[in-house]
């Protein structure tokens, strides 16, 4: 076969065969009288192993190692079990960070469709501030993150609590984050949910799924939110996998509440009777 059937074969440009070529990922093939090259069968295999190995992630001269290994020893050099470990590695990051951006869309979603129904919610005065309540599990890292993260952002607009279901000790590692950012939250202390039971609230956030299924319903019109987040206080390892987790959470907090504060300061601008 000609190149360019060769390259339409292989699903790539002529162009590209002729520079894995020159750089030696594909032998050349065999030169005829009238000046054309011929490619076989097996140059197509050849080249169609290293069009996937290079979707992989691989570089070219990688791919042509590992191409040639396969096509004609049948087996695979050591040294490349290491490079292979290292995509496998790449593509599990990558669909972790898919699978989080995913998350962060989804919550999106749900938060304009909160402040969508709180335009339409009782009338209020401007000066009332917007009510929010954060419910994890046990009130130690997650939610004490969120009260943090959203005083900070949404100012004196904000009236803001967390609570547990089942209140534990806040976290070391919480106050360690917090502080990165200039936040003493050095004397926080867990509140159980059940003190907040009676209280009116603009917003119920749940950022666990434990919390979610035994958090008590809130009398009065509210919006809930559900931030499916997962614990960093549940992390193994070292003090600095641990605090690294934290961090996570707290940029994941953070990209939430950022939109959440405007197009909460929006609805209620909203809700404001007109004079």
């Amino acid at each position: 076969m000609k190149i360019a059937e060769l390259a339409k074969r292989a699903g790539i440009a002529t162009s590209a065969v002729r520079f894995y070529e020159e750089v030696g990922v594909l032998p050349a093939g065999r030169r005829l009288a009238n000046g054309y090259r011929e490619y076989t069968d097996a140059d197509l295999a050849r080249l169609r192993l290293v069009v996937a190995l290079r979707r992989l992630g691989l570089a070219p001269a990688d791919a042509g190692r590992l191409a040639t290994l396969c096509m004609e020893h049948g087996e695979i050099d050591r040294d490349l079990m290491p490079l292979i470990s290292g995509q496998r590695a790449a593509i599990e990051r990558q669909r972790s960070d898919l699978d989080r951006l995913d998350a962060e869309l989804t919550d999106l979603e749900t938060t304009i469709e909160a402040a969508g129904r709180a335009r339409k919610a009782t009338r209020v005065m401007a000066a009332d501030p917007i009510h929010v309540l954060f419910v994890c599990t046990g009130n130690s890292a997650r939610s004490q993150i969120a009260e943090a993260l959203l005083n900070e952002f949404g100012g004196s607009d904000f009236a803001v609590f967390s609570a547990g279901t089942e209140p534990g000790p806040v976290n070391e590692q919480t106050v360690a984050v917090l502080g990165e950012l200039g936040l003493d939250w050095s004397h926080a202390v867990s509140k159980s949910v059940a003190q907040f039971v009676g209280q009116q609230f603009d917003y119920v956030i749940t950022v666990c799924d434990r919390a979610r299924k035994s958090c008590p319903v809130f009398p009065g019109e509210h919006n809930s939110l559900h931030w499916g987040l997962d614990d960093p206080a549940e992390v193994q390892g070292t003090d600095g996998a641990r605090l690294e987790a934290f961090r996570r959470t707290r940029t994941e907090i953070a990209t939430r509440l950022r939109p959440f504060v405007e197009l909460a300061r929006k609805a209620r601008r909203e809700q404001v009777p007109a004079h």
